[in-house]
């Protein structure tokens, strides 16, 4: 004898939200940490260059030093 299941040609499982919901956090939250960023470089760009050399960085670094890609100990004052 041969069963025909009800559930032939569904999928095993519901669609979810879960996928979009998760994208949505997920490029909310980097828009924040972008935002974040651009607030830190505005602010230390503030600053003058004694204040900056004060917490080790150039002008120049200062990009590099909010997204964490400055590098220690090539930078020497004298």
């Amino acid at each position: 004898m041969t069963t025909i299941s009800q559930t032939a040609g569904q999928p095993l499982s519901p669609p979810s939200s879960g996928g979009f919901l998760r994208s949505l956090v997920n490029g909310a939250s980097a828009l924040l940490d972008f935002l974040e960023r651009r607030t830190a470089i505005k602010t230390l760009n503030e600053l003058d260059d004694r204040a900056l050399r004060d917490i080790g960085i150039t002008r120049s670094q200062i990009e590099d030093a909010v997204y964490g890609q400055v590098k220690a100990g090539l930078t020497r004052y004298l």
